[in-house]
């Protein structure tokens, strides 16, 4: 890579806006959104690594980082990281994903300098230091067990172990028990240092901005460290980026809990698969809103759940559509009958044109009603650049619903619906009433 930082303008719309992307000498990307007519800036640091990445030994290794890096900087103490942001009225996190993760601040825009320092402080300054560890640890075994008492969530990842099995996305993000308390800080520290690297990382923002300034602070901020300026060295190889292979079939938990929690789904394609807008209308028919198939017939036609949608979740090679519903025990079989019932109804008869019209109408508006903040359009930017190979603009992606047609949809319903169905249940379910093996 050239030693001079190279700049290439993305996109422009009519309300002055412009995306622009720089690449630094050092393989960092810095990519922006200039929204005049607001008054905030979002700042986010994406790095392209997740729980998909780690060996079965570090699972959870990804999200104890991202724990860990806000305990403290050789500049700033996890007080100061914190305040600063906040004293000026803005705030900041993070998260983690299976692919990415992702440290971000929002601010008025006089404050982007002290964003864009604090956030690049944490990913790159962090010390990682033995008590924090420890500390650390507590609190994330604690989080586990919270979400050991939300099984309307831990049921989402029992799916994905249903679904995947021992593939890496088939684990979730937290980790667990048996590898969150015996992980080492040596251990975390080397997962830090082999992943945390300029080729595998972008900063983005989005708000009231000038894009040079953006780029400006950034290599000030990066310098001296190891995502500074020097010569680009090659991205790790990535753990886990071997296709899935199903598993399927069916999980259930017996627990003494009031709700009998489920999701049934199937596998779908990775997320650069032309498809995925005629999947996300299919989405919205079967159970993306109020509206819906299985909405209608669940809750509003027979009162069987309070809680009844759909979800897709997209990743390299692979994905899947999964439909949740929580229950009385007592009739889980039944909310599982009409479900099986409504995918073979679509399956053969195929979606109606004002289903279609509708699913279009959801999609396409979603897509600029998420961009109503500036922390949306850092996020889209950010995900972007790290997932895709192009960045669409609201108007292309738009575009792309509407060429969706209605033989688009049938066909791909055919394909993914008739196809076994994976189910996974928490709660005081029999699992010979759900047909699960």
């Amino acid at each position: 890579m050239p030693r001079s930082a190279t700049t290439r303008t993305l996109a422009r719309d009519r309300d002055g806006g412009v995306v622009r992307r720089t690449v630094l000498p050092s393989g960092v990307r810095v990519i922006t959104e200039a929204v005049p007519s607001v008054r905030s800036v979002a700042v986010g640091v994406w790095v392209a690594v997740g729980s998909r990445d780690e060996s079965p030994r570090l699972s959870g290794a990804s999200h104890f980082l991202e724990h860990l890096l806000f305990k403290g900087t050789r500049r700033r103490t996890a007080l100061q990281i914190s305040a600063e942001i906040e004293g000026v009225g803005g705030d900041t996190n993070a998260f983690t994903s299976k692919e990415y993760t992702c440290y971000y601040a929002r601010v008025l825009d006089d404050h982007l300098p002290l964003a864009i320092d604090v956030v690049c402080d944490l990913v790159t300054g962090a010390t990682l230091a033995p008590a924090d560890v420890e500390t650390e640890r507590g609190v994330i075994l604690e989080e586990i067990a919270m979400l050991d008492d939300e099984p309307g969530e831990e049921v989402h990842d029992l799916f994905a172990r249903a679904l995947y099995g021992s593939h890496p996305l088939g684990r979730r993000v937290i980790g667990t028990v048996e590898t969150i308390a015996p992980m080492t800080r040596r251990q975390i520290y080397g997962y830090y240092r082999r992943h945390y690297t300029a080729p595998s990382t972008v900063v983005a923002a989005a708000g009231r901005l000038d894009h040079d300034t953006v780029v400006r602070l950034v290599r000030r901020a990066l310098a001296g460290t190891a995502l500074g300026d020097g010569t680009a060295e090659p991205a790790p190889p990535r753990r886990g980026r071997r296709p899935p292979r199903v598993v399927g079939g069916g999980r259930v938990e017996q627990r003494d809990t009031e709700q009998a929690h489920l999701v049934a789904g199937v596998p779908t394609f990775g997320r650069s698969d032309e498809r995925r807008f005629a999947l996300g209308v299919l989405n919205n028919i079967l159970g993306g809103g109020m509206s819906s198939r299985l909405f209608q017939v669940v809750r509003e036609q027979r009162g069987l759940a309070y809680s009844c949608y759909s979800y897709t979740h997209l990743y390299a090679e692979t994905g899947m559509l999964g439909i949740y519903a929580g229950c009385a025990p007592g009739k889980a079989d039944q909310v599982v009958g009409i479900v099986r019932e409504e995918l073979e109804r679509m399956c053969r008869h195929g979606v109606t044109e004002a289903e279609l019209a509708r699913g279009k109408g959801m999609l396409a508006g979603s897509f600029a009603l998420d961009l109503e903040d500036t922390g949306a359009r850092m996020t889209r930017l950010g995900k972007g650049e790290l997932l895709h190979d192009r960045l669409l603009t609201v108007d292309q992606l738009r575009a792309r619903v509407d060429r969706v047609t209605r033989a688009q949809v049938n066909d791909l319903a055919a394909q993914l619906l008739s196809g076994p169905l994976t189910l996974a249940a928490i709660g005081p379910v029999d699992p010979a009433e759900l047909a699960v093996d």
